[in-house]
């Protein structure tokens, strides 16, 4: 098996940002000089709990965040790890902020966080994640 991440879905297709993906959640994230950031506003669909969306959408919203981070330095890299802190509830309907950023790279470990914000930048969730890019790789 070689040792490269395949290529990444067609962005049209994307769980998170494709816009054709007609289950998907359609985030646009922009550069914004430290890394990326989007604006999500989750639909009730997304709950775990009543009025609490599910952690895992909240850890995937935040990973994506952390993977376009990477991929705005020209990077192709997978995630290897991740660790998410779920700090304050995330309601369905309300308006939050994702930012990511890669913090270090390390040869081929790309290492990188993520925040999910209310407006006013009261944190909700925080993310780190290690991202291993391919071999050959320009670091």
């Amino acid at each position: 098996m070689a040792d490269h991440p395949p290529a990444p879905r067609p962005p049209s297709r994307c769980f998170v940002c494709g816009e054709e993906n007609p289950r998907g959640l359609r985030l646009r994230f922009t550069a914004d000089g430290a890394g990326v950031s989007a604006e999500w506003i989750p639909a009730p669909y997304l709950e775990g709990f009543e009025g609490i969306v599910h952690g895992g959408i909240v850890s995937t919203v935040l990973d994506e965040a952390m993977s376009k981070a990477v991929a705005e330095r020209g990077w192709r890299a997978l995630t290897c790890e991740l660790r998410v802190r779920l700090r304050k509830r995330v309601r369905p309907g309300e308006t939050f902020r994702i930012r990511g950023w890669v913090s270090e790279r390390r040869r081929r470990r790309i290492l990188t966080e993520a925040v999910l914000e209310s407006p006013g930048g009261e944190e909700h969730a925080h993310a780190w994640a290690a991202f291993l890019a391919a071999a050959g790789e320009a670091s």
